[in-house]
């Protein structure tokens, strides 16, 4: 879902109805899970995501500059305020790890690769993001490839251009390296 902010800043007092946004998401467990834990891969985990970048996701959704048919039908009478409480429901959510068997050997590589691409200088150290830049750490595998391809595909272009430029110098190879690094972290 998406981070905060379209002009300004998020106020504490809105940023903080975890509770509104407790009865909002009821209509979100069927893909993204109780809590915003995804039990299937092709839907983001949103527990613990940072609250900016799941109003900015879902502000973005809802006005079509990230697209995906599921979601639209849910987004398209989300008010401001509905998307604050939502982001600040699943971003006081608790993240469960991913289920997936990570390959060691694969996730050596994606930590190699992830140092040469610098991706700690957006996503910081472990990966846990930071205002409108996502948690990654722990995200489900298979999320995560189809995130960088369509990114590198520029099928996903809701980022200002950064995660384009990085993602092309990507090999397929260096995606599924990454995503096995990346959900490998907790």
């Amino acid at each position: 879902m998406a981070a905060c902010l379209a002009l300004g800043t998020v106020s504490p007092a809105r940023a903080q109805d975890v509770e509104a946004g407790r009865k909002k998401a009821e209509a979100c467990v069927a893909c993204h899970g109780p809590n915003g834990n995804s039990a299937v891969p092709q839907f983001p985990i949103l527990a613990g995501q940072t609250a900016r970048y799941l109003y900015l996701q879902l502000k973005d959704f809802k006005e079509g500059r990230r697209k995906e048919p599921a979601m639209e039908p849910l987004v398209k009478d989300l008010s401001r305020e509905d998307m604050f409480d939502l982001a600040a429901f699943f971003a006081a959510q608790r993240q469960r790890p991913a289920d997936f068997r990570v390959d060691e050997a694969r996730a050596a590589r994606g930590m190699a690769k992830a140092e040469e691409t610098l991706c700690t200088m957006c996503h910081l150290g472990g990966f846990r993001g930071q205002n409108e830049i996502p948690r990654v750490a722990g995200q489900h595998f298979e999320y995560i490839v189809k995130q960088l391809r369509d990114f590198k595909a520029y099928r996903r272009t809701n980022d200002a251009g950064n995660m384009a430029s990085v993602s092309k110098t990507l090999s397929d190879e260096d995606i599924v390296d990454l995503a096995h690094y990346l959900t490998s972290l907790r």
